[in-house]
Protein backbone atom coordinates (compact mmCIF):
# COMPACT_ATOMS: atom_id res chain seq x y z
CA UNK A 1 0.00 0.00 0.00
CA UNK A 2 1.69 3.23 -0.93
CA UNK A 3 1.52 6.52 1.39
CA UNK A 4 1.13 9.08 -1.05
CA UNK A 5 -2.48 10.06 -1.69
CA UNK A 6 -3.61 10.64 -5.69
CA UNK A 7 -5.46 13.51 -4.50
CA UNK A 8 -2.00 14.98 -3.82
CA UNK A 9 -0.36 14.26 -6.97
CA UNK A 10 -1.49 16.46 -9.40
CA UNK A 11 1.71 16.52 -10.34
CA UNK A 12 2.85 15.99 -14.64
CA UNK A 13 5.87 13.91 -16.14
CA UNK A 14 7.04 17.44 -17.41
CA UNK A 15 7.19 18.78 -13.95
CA UNK A 16 9.43 16.01 -12.28
CA UNK A 17 11.57 16.26 -15.12
CA UNK A 18 11.77 20.34 -15.03
CA UNK A 19 12.71 19.41 -11.50
CA UNK A 20 15.54 17.87 -11.96
CA UNK A 21 16.57 20.35 -14.93
CA UNK A 22 16.04 23.89 -13.53
CA UNK A 23 13.20 24.71 -11.08
CA UNK A 24 13.32 27.92 -12.37
CA UNK A 25 11.72 26.89 -15.52
CA UNK A 26 9.45 24.35 -13.24
CA UNK A 27 8.34 27.64 -11.72
CA UNK A 28 7.60 29.40 -15.03
CA UNK A 29 6.06 26.45 -16.65
CA UNK A 30 3.45 25.96 -14.17
CA UNK A 31 2.85 29.50 -14.38
CA UNK A 32 1.76 29.30 -17.99
CA UNK A 33 5.25 31.19 -19.39
CA UNK A 34 5.76 28.25 -21.94
CA UNK A 35 8.51 28.93 -24.15
CA UNK A 36 9.17 25.56 -25.72
CA UNK A 37 6.65 26.15 -28.65
CA UNK A 38 9.74 28.58 -29.82
CA UNK A 39 11.98 26.41 -29.52
CA UNK A 40 13.72 24.20 -31.91
CA UNK A 41 15.08 21.29 -29.95
CA UNK A 42 11.62 21.51 -28.49
CA UNK A 43 10.28 20.73 -32.02
CA UNK A 44 12.90 18.47 -32.91
CA UNK A 45 12.23 16.03 -29.79
CA UNK A 46 8.72 15.81 -31.04
CA UNK A 47 9.28 15.30 -34.56
CA UNK A 48 11.36 12.58 -32.78
CA UNK A 49 8.71 11.06 -30.65
CA UNK A 50 6.33 11.21 -33.61
CA UNK A 51 8.16 9.57 -36.24
CA UNK A 52 9.98 6.28 -34.30
CA UNK A 53 8.43 3.43 -33.43
CA UNK A 54 5.43 3.92 -36.52
CA UNK A 55 3.87 0.37 -36.14
CA UNK A 56 3.12 0.81 -32.32
CA UNK A 57 -0.39 1.69 -31.87
CA UNK A 58 -0.52 2.99 -28.32
CA UNK A 59 1.27 6.08 -28.57
CA UNK A 60 0.67 8.73 -25.91
CA UNK A 61 -1.44 7.51 -23.61
CA UNK A 62 -2.85 9.74 -20.58
CA UNK A 63 -3.59 9.07 -17.88
CA UNK A 64 -5.93 10.61 -15.31
CA UNK A 65 -5.24 14.01 -17.30
CA UNK A 66 -1.91 13.95 -15.75
CA UNK A 67 0.71 11.93 -17.13
CA UNK A 68 1.28 11.23 -20.95
CA UNK A 69 3.37 7.78 -21.92
CA UNK A 70 4.52 8.25 -25.65
CA UNK A 71 4.55 4.49 -26.19
CA UNK A 72 2.83 1.52 -23.81
CA UNK A 73 3.65 -2.32 -25.33
CA UNK A 74 2.30 -5.00 -22.82
CA UNK A 75 4.47 -4.57 -20.09
CA UNK A 76 6.22 -1.85 -20.60
CA UNK A 77 5.86 1.85 -21.07
CA UNK A 78 8.69 3.69 -23.19
CA UNK A 79 9.67 7.66 -22.76
CA UNK A 80 11.10 8.67 -26.39
CA UNK A 81 13.90 11.63 -25.66
CA UNK A 82 16.02 13.33 -28.08
CA UNK A 83 19.21 12.53 -26.73
CA UNK A 84 21.37 11.74 -22.70
CA UNK A 85 21.89 15.02 -22.25
CA UNK A 86 18.85 15.21 -18.88
CA UNK A 87 19.11 11.47 -18.17
CA UNK A 88 18.50 11.63 -14.61
CA UNK A 89 15.65 14.03 -15.33
CA UNK A 90 14.51 11.40 -17.70
CA UNK A 91 14.55 8.43 -15.29
CA UNK A 92 13.17 10.39 -12.58
CA UNK A 93 9.93 11.24 -15.39
CA UNK A 94 9.29 7.74 -16.22
CA UNK A 95 10.16 6.35 -12.84
CA UNK A 96 7.02 8.76 -11.91
CA UNK A 97 4.95 7.21 -14.49
CA UNK A 98 5.84 3.80 -12.98
CA UNK A 99 5.05 4.94 -9.69
CA UNK A 100 2.25 6.75 -10.63
CA UNK A 101 0.62 3.47 -12.42
CA UNK A 102 1.65 1.37 -9.19
CA UNK A 103 -0.27 3.20 -7.14
CA UNK A 104 -3.13 2.64 -9.35
CA UNK A 105 -2.36 -1.48 -8.93
CA UNK A 106 -0.79 -1.50 -12.42
CA UNK A 107 3.06 -2.74 -12.38
CA UNK A 108 5.07 -2.01 -15.60
CA UNK A 109 8.64 -1.71 -16.17
CA UNK A 110 10.11 1.51 -18.24
CA UNK A 111 12.26 2.24 -20.87
CA UNK A 112 13.52 5.68 -22.51
CA UNK A 113 14.35 5.28 -25.88
CA UNK A 114 16.81 7.46 -27.89
CA UNK A 115 16.59 6.42 -31.38
CA UNK A 116 18.76 8.83 -32.67
CA UNK A 117 21.50 7.03 -30.50
CA UNK A 118 20.04 3.74 -31.08
CA UNK A 119 20.34 3.10 -27.53
CA UNK A 120 17.82 2.01 -24.64
CA UNK A 121 17.72 2.42 -21.02
CA UNK A 122 15.66 0.12 -19.03
CA UNK A 123 13.92 1.74 -15.52
CA UNK A 124 13.02 -0.40 -13.00
CA UNK A 125 11.10 1.34 -10.02
CA UNK A 126 13.29 0.92 -6.73
CA UNK A 127 12.22 1.35 -3.33
CA UNK A 128 14.97 4.14 -3.64
CA UNK A 129 13.59 5.78 -6.29
CA UNK A 130 9.94 5.88 -4.98
CA UNK A 131 11.88 7.59 -1.90
CA UNK A 132 13.68 9.96 -4.10
CA UNK A 133 10.21 10.31 -6.26
CA UNK A 134 8.19 11.81 -3.03
CA UNK A 135 11.10 13.53 -2.03
CA UNK A 136 10.89 15.22 -5.55
CA UNK A 137 7.56 15.95 -5.15
CA UNK A 138 7.59 17.99 -2.31
CA UNK A 139 10.28 19.62 -3.58
CA UNK A 140 8.18 20.71 -6.52
CA UNK A 141 5.24 21.87 -4.46
CA UNK A 142 7.39 24.03 -2.49
CA UNK A 143 9.13 25.56 -5.92
CA UNK A 144 5.34 26.12 -7.02
CA UNK A 145 4.36 27.78 -3.95
CA UNK A 146 6.87 30.31 -4.16
CA UNK A 147 5.78 33.66 -4.76
CA UNK A 148 8.92 34.33 -7.25
CA UNK A 149 10.35 31.92 -9.53
CA UNK A 150 13.82 30.98 -8.10
CA UNK A 151 16.40 32.88 -9.12
CA UNK A 152 18.12 32.40 -12.52
CA UNK A 153 21.55 30.36 -12.55
CA UNK A 154 23.53 29.56 -15.59
CA UNK A 155 24.11 26.14 -16.09
CA UNK A 156 26.23 24.84 -18.99
CA UNK A 157 23.26 23.54 -21.24
CA UNK A 158 21.07 26.95 -20.43
CA UNK A 159 21.71 28.26 -23.63
CA UNK A 160 20.28 25.84 -25.48
CA UNK A 161 17.31 25.87 -23.20
CA UNK A 162 13.86 27.43 -24.84
CA UNK A 163 13.77 29.54 -21.67
CA UNK A 164 17.29 31.44 -21.99
CA UNK A 165 16.16 34.79 -23.31
CA UNK A 166 13.41 34.80 -20.83
CA UNK A 167 15.88 34.23 -18.47
CA UNK A 168 19.04 36.33 -19.26
CA UNK A 169 17.82 38.37 -22.64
Amino acid sequence: MMETSFDSLRITGVKINYFFICKRKLWLFDRGIQMEQESERVLLGKLLDEYSYPRKKRRRVTIDDLIAIDLVEGDTVREVKYSKVFEKASIMQIGYYLFYLKGLGINKKGIISYPRLRKSKEVVLTDEMISELKEAMKGIEEVLTMPSPPVAEKKPYCRKCAYFEFCFG
